[in-house]
């Protein structure tokens, strides 16, 4: 059984039924959930949080699901540093280390795969994490 780390906007998709991406989100999950742990960290629980209005909410929505919580290792972290240094080398104008370099490192550093369907940022900083994406 392989481990997969779920991204928000995926979790988000099926959460709030979005019209645009529902459809691949839940089916991304079916085609998977047979033979993968799903897993969520802080970060990942962070960005879903703000579609809720409360902290029961959120756990309500969560408590329909399978999802693993793990924290994100201290060598996940290190690495999500280095690739925001090399992001802020190439022109990246954010100050500080975006979420989905704490996620891409999390994924890498545990040998998970990664469930998006925004893979851009992941594949220029972590070319290679297996992606589960749209084509």
């Amino acid at each position: 059984m392989a481990d997969i780390l779920v991204d928000s906007n995926v979790l988000l998709d099926v959460l709030t039924v979005d019209s645009a991406w529902f459809s691949w989100s839940s089916a991304a999950l079916v085609q998977y959930g047979d033979e993968s742990t799903f897993v969520i960290n802080p970060v990942i629980y962070g960005e879903i949080s703000i579609r809720f209005a409360t902290v029961e909410d959120l756990e309500d929505a969560l408590s329909h699901t399978s999802l693993e919580r793990r924290p994100i290792p201290w060598q996940a972290a290190f690495l999500a540093g280095k690739c925001f240094q090399q992001y802020r080398r190439r022109g990246g104008t954010k100050r500080s280390p975006l979420p989905d370099f704490y996620i891409g490192a999390h994924a890498a550093v545990e040998g998970m795969a990664l469930l998006t369907r925004d893979a851009g940022r992941y594949r220029t900083y972590f070319p290679r994490l297996r992606l589960l994406a749209p084509e």
